[in-house]
């Protein structure tokens, strides 16, 4: 049995620290890194599920609640990656996982809850079945 829970989806993106990213303290601002967990998060969607035909069928999907945990600061000119893939999808939660790395290490790491809402009622709504197919198997939908 194997107890490493699944990375569903797995979505990566490099980033270029900038001097703008940088806080009065000289590593990068915890602003930077809701940023980057909003890019990583749009990519995941564009990949597997994108956002405008999503849209235009009256679905959003929602961020609720965001935890960091920051380990180690990370500075200008440090090559960063960022990985983020759905651990949990539950009948109208979402759970998304991040780690943000520096050569490897990791810097600092994320957990997003959300949900998929209905645009014209703005109530929760199971995820959609084509993201549903992708991550659980037939015998468990």
């Amino acid at each position: 049995m194997n107890s490493t829970p699944a990375r569903h989806l797995l979505t990566e993106l490099d980033y270029t620290v900038r001097t703008y990213d940088i806080d009065f303290a000289g590593h990068v601002s915890n602003q930077v890194y809701i940023r980057w967990l909003e890019d990583l998060r749009f990519a995941l969607l564009e990949q597997y599920l994108p956002l405008k035909p999503l849209m235009d069928a009256g679905t959003v999907p929602l961020v609720t609640e965001t935890r960091i945990k920051y380990r180690k600061p990370i500075q200008l000119f440090e090559a960063v990656h960022g990985v983020m893939w759905i651990e949990k999808l539950e009948a109208v939660r979402i759970t998304l996982v991040a780690e943000i790395t520096v050569d490897g290490e990791i810097r600092a790491e994320a957990t997003q809850l959300g949900a998929f809402v209905r645009t014209v009622t703005g109530l929760p709504m199971r995820p959609p079945e084509t993201l549903r197919r992708m991550i659980t198997p037939d015998s468990q939908r």
